[in-house]
């Protein structure tokens, strides 16, 4: 067993993590809810970049559901980005001839 070469290894896979992290700041993912009453836009990793709501839903007497709608929104679109994520990954661990289920201490 060569450490040296298993040191690299280890080296390079957290240089591709690091720059799969990176690129993913700039992947924007879309979620709504209600329908399409609520579209929000956040990058993979979870910056908000917009909402967008129909007028119907802007009710003054009832201002709690569209902060839930706002809420499933977001969820919604968090969710995507996780999966977004998860699916760099595991295309990357592949592309390493590396499982795509190990675990990463980084």
């Amino acid at each position: 067993m060569d450490m040296i070469k298993m040191m690299q290894q280890a080296k390079e896979m957290q240089d591709k993590m690091m720059q799969m992290q990176k690129d993913l700041e700039n992947v924007e993912v879309e979620g709504e809810s209600g329908g399409g009453m609520v579209t929000v836009t956040m990058t993979c990793k979870g910056v908000l970049k917009g909402i967008k709501i129909a007028p119907e839903v802007i009710s003054p007497t009832d201002p709690e559901m569209l902060e839930d709608l706002i809420i499933a929104a977001v969820n919604d679109a968090k969710s995507k980005g996780d999966a977004k994520l998860a699916d760099e990954t595991k295309s990357m661990m592949g592309s390493m001839g590396l499982p795509a289920d190990i675990k990463l201490p980084f």
